[in-house]
């Protein structure tokens, strides 16, 4: 492990310093850029497993930005303080998460309690990016807080969906414990520029298929329903759940509740982006959830955060990000050999 660019001039004593676990990622990155903007110093970590280094093309050799390449599954020692950890290290879209299921555990539970151990010698708050996997295929809809979940545990996504619950139960001994100051969020679907091509999640599957001239692959009827959140929405929700100045009882529901089937979203993605819509449908994904929508109930009441981006504004700003990068269209992986899921 080397800090590979270190902040150079003062010593930044008056920023808050904010740690971001997986801030090379799609949503990770983001929130960098975020927290650059208000002033933090931001320490990356990173393993580039998922994430990429154009990802931080924006904050890289700042004076206040710091890039750590690790894989957080290893003892964590930075120097110097750290006030916030924000804990997004871990693949999200389940072709990424289930092409190593091992290390798709460890890196929830043996990574998170790294980070743990990190916030708790530097006195940091400590904010645990948590997934709406944890509902599984819900009986309960919308999805609140109190709902316990229709997981499979033995399942191929299993991996991520008991890996993120043993995370979440590992958050809240250390708060009960008094050992650390500790906020759960549960992300929802959650889309925007700087998504991969090739990653298997739904947004990004059909922009990438549409832009590129190929039939839009869908699983199932294409009946089933997901929430979708902007990315700038969610961060803002991040932000604000860790500048909440007491932690949560319990964890917070962060999506938007706009909820959509995948065949309207495969027709809007289509008039937005000016392609003919070509479906092709495939059997449906082991555990794949048939519905799923957030109650932000919570968001509202304890942090004042709700989504300000509809899914069409959102998705005309994603579609135009992939546009730009048409060139990398060509390397995405046959729709045959993508398997999506819920997020």
């Amino acid at each position: 492990m080397a800090i590979a660019r270190r902040a150079n001039g003062t010593a930044h004593r008056d920023r808050i310093v904010s740690l971001v676990a997986g801030g090379g990622g799609f949503l990770g990155s983001h929130l960098c850029e975020a927290l650059a903007a208000a002033g933090h110093r931001v320490i990356c970590i990173d393993s580039f497993l998922t994430g990429a280094a154009e990802n931080l093309a924006g904050v890289a050799g700042t004076p206040a930005f710091d890039l750590v390449e690790q894989d957080i599954c290893t003892p964590i020692r930075i120097p110097g303080r750290i006030d916030r950890v924000f804990n997004l290290a871990c693949a999200a879209s389940p072709p990424r998460y289930q092409a190593d299921p091992v290390h798709t555990m460890l890196t929830c539970v043996v990574g998170t309690k790294n980070l743990l151990d990190l916030a708790e010698r530097k006195g940091a708050r400590f904010l645990q990016a948590s997934t709406s996997e944890i509902y599984g295929d819900p009986e309960r809809h919308p999805q609140n807080e109190s709902y316990l979940g229709h997981v499979n545990c033995t399942g191929p996504r299993a991996c991520y969906d008991e890996g993120k619950r043993a995370a979440e139960a590992m958050c809240f001994d250390f708060l009960r414990a008094g050992r650390a100051d500790v906020r759960v969020a549960r992300i929802f679907n959650t889309y925007g520029p700087r998504m991969q091509p090739d990653d298997g999640r739904i947004v990004s599957n059909l922009v990438a298929q549409g832009l590129g001239g190929r039939a839009m692959t869908i699983f199932g009827h294409g009946e089933q329903t997901r929430s979708f959140c902007y990315v700038a929405d969610l961060v803002r929700g991040l932000r604000a759940l860790m500048d909440r100045g007491r932690p949560p009882e319990g964890p917070i529901n962060l999506g938007n509740p706009e909820e959509c089937t995948i065949n309207a979203l495969a027709r809007l993605i289509a008039e937005l982006a000016g392609v003919p819509l070509r479906v092709q449908r495939k059997p449906m994904p082991q555990d794949d959830p048939q519905r799923r929508r957030p109650d932000i109930t919570r968001a509202a009441a304890e942090l004042g955060w709700h989504p300000e981006i509809g899914l069409r504004e959102g998705l005309g700003e994603t579609i135009e990000w992939f546009r730009s990068r048409l060139a990398a269209l060509s390397a995405v992986p046959a729709a045959e050999e993508l398997r999506l899921a819920g997020e």
